[in-house]
């Protein structure tokens, strides 16, 4: 299952337990805005949403909060609406919205939004444009321990807020690596721990490749669904390290480095060696019949005990639990597993990439009624609401209390806390100002992808692929230099024989591709 559509699994409660918990909620309620007599609106600002999500959006997050504060209305306010988008002429849905600009827009003016709900990748703009009240003042004075909190989401959170924290959530989204305890055992090899470094990691990989052909068993693979082919892996692979693409004015590239090169070999030698798999080994043999029963599993390397080790989100327990509750009627094997925390690169030991804070809520520094506010982020991120947030099965209570294996389930569940989350690419303030300035820096990363698949097809070494990277990119920076917004032709055209076609139409073929490739799959 893709991180796109992890949303939509959330938990959502039930009437019975909300019948259940209001009156424990409710009886710990001692919130001014709570007891007022004069009934009060509360404005929360989302991303994204619309009228028609609005009910899932509350059900998620406002539910409770106004049952057990009854003299307070929620009003829900979208900075980016896409039901009303859809509307508009094909040029103008063309375009994508700026999104720092629409929060900004819900934050500032007449009537601002007085919460801020958003993810990571937000937050570091915010807090540089002074749109977020800090809480570390509230949390003293209100004696709320965020030693109670997972530290390394803390951390992450402090990161981006130059040491002070300016939202809290209760809810994340981690990973860890994933790793085969039979594989191991039947090998003769010590299987990974905690707080080991990716070398530490890809040389056990190596030992752990065998066999060849359906018979074969991968060491590695960089996440969970199978091969490590596209260019998405390495930058997540390489998110610690903070590596930049070109200079701070977005005017050359620098990517033609011995890091550079140190990294795109490390993860292209893996594949070349088939210690990681290659896309042709997730193929399997379609079963016939009148008896043939559907396996969902099918292809998926790790979980049929091909892949010694994988990157996997903590959803993935679900499936793991899934196949092997319901591995007689597939007649499979059952996955013996464990995880241990992510691999670190030296020099970034506590950081581990591949954390997803989603949730993240803030106080508006505009908002008029920020009494209230503060009782919303501060109800949203206690005890009560982590007990009920603690069921979800796709995110992990960002309470310590609540940080504990599935029911009948044991399994190292400190690798998933260990680890601070990798900073969000372009996510400085001063990233996120120079591509909200020329947006078709992104065209830069769509460069890199084709490098890459030359290298992984055999057709370039990875200095080559380096060095046409730079070319090709400096030759698109200063592209941009005279079109930071409009459309550009033309740079792929003498390298990959485009024959002129636009960038849109080609990623409009890239997306059926893998659309057509996934459902075959």
């Amino acid at each position: 299952m893709s991180k796109p559509n992890k949303r939509i699994h959330k938990w959502v409660m039930t009437g019975l337990t909300l019948s259940l918990l209001v009156p424990t909620l409710a009886a710990c309620n001692t919130s001014k805005g709570g007891n007022s007599d004069t009934r009060h609106t509360l404005r929360i600002g989302t991303m994204y949403g619309s009228k028609q999500d609005e009910q899932y959006f509350r059900q998620q997050f406002t539910d409770m909060f106004e049952l057990t504060h009854d003299k307070i209305d929620i009003e829900v306010v979208p900075a980016i609406d896409y039901s009303e988008m859809q509307f508009d002429d094909q040029s103008k849905q063309q375009e994508q919205p700026n999104p720092l600009e629409k929060v900004k827009a819900i934050m500032t003016g007449s009537n601002p939004v007085d919460v801020m709900i958003f993810d990571m990748s937000m937050l570091s703009q915010l807090v540089s444009n002074n749109l977020l009240k800090q809480l570390d003042p509230l949390l003293k004075n209100e004696k709320m321990d965020i030693n109670e909190f997972v530290p390394a989401v803390v951390e992450g959170i402090k990161d981006e807020g130059n040491g002070f924290l300016y939202a809290l959530t209760p809810t994340f989204s981690p990973s860890a690596l994933y790793y085969n305890k039979k594989l191991f055992t039947k090998a003769g090899v010590e299987p990974p721990k905690d707080n080991m470094s990716w070398d530490d990691v890809f040389n056990l990989a190596k030992r752990m490749k065998s066999g060849k052909g359906k018979e074969a068993v991968f060491g590695f693979s960089f996440n969970q669904w199978g091969s490590s082919e596209n260019f998405w892996d390495v930058q997540n692979f390489a998110a610690p390290l903070q590596l930049k693409m070109f200079d701070d004015k977005g005017e050359t590239m620098t990517v033609n480095t011995p890091q550079w090169e140190n990294l795109w070999k490390t993860v292209t030698d893996l594949y070349k060696d088939h210690v990681t798999p290659h896309q042709d080994d997730m193929q399997y043999d379609q079963p016939q019949g009148e008896n043939y029963r559907y396996n969902p599993f099918q292809g998926q390397l790790f979980l049929n005990g091909r892949v010694a080790m994988t990157v996997g989100d903590y959803g993935l327990i679900n499936q793991i639990q899934q196949m092997n509750d319901n591995s007689e009627k597939l007649k499979v094997e059952k996955l013996d597993w464990d995880v241990v925390t992510m691999p670190f690169h030296p020099g970034n030991e506590k950081v581990g990439g591949s954390i997803y804070l989603n949730s993240l809520s803030g106080i508006n520094a505009n908002a008029a009624n920020s009494d209230d506010a503060w009782e919303f982020v501060k109800f949203m991120n206690g005890k009560e609401w982590a007990k009920l947030k603690s069921r979800s099965t796709y995110e992990m209570s960002t309470r310590q209390d609540f940080v504990k294996p599935r029911e009948g389930m044991t399994y190292n569940i400190a690798a998933f806390t260990k680890m601070k989350p990798a900073p969000f690419p372009q996510s400085s303030a001063k990233e996120q100002a120079l591509y909200l300035e020329k947006p078709n820096l992104r065209l830069v990363t769509d460069l890199a992808s084709r490098a890459y698949s030359d290298v992984i097809q055999g057709k370039k070494s990875v200095k080559e692929a380096l060095a046409q990277w730079e070319s090709k990119g400096n030759d698109l920076l200063q592209k941009i230099k005279a079109n930071p917004k409009g459309q550009i032709d033309g740079i792929f055209d003498d390298v990959y024989g485009d024959g002129g076609m636009s960038i849109e139409k080609q990623r409009l073929m890239e997306a059926a591709g893998e659309a057509v490739s996934s459902t075959s799959e």
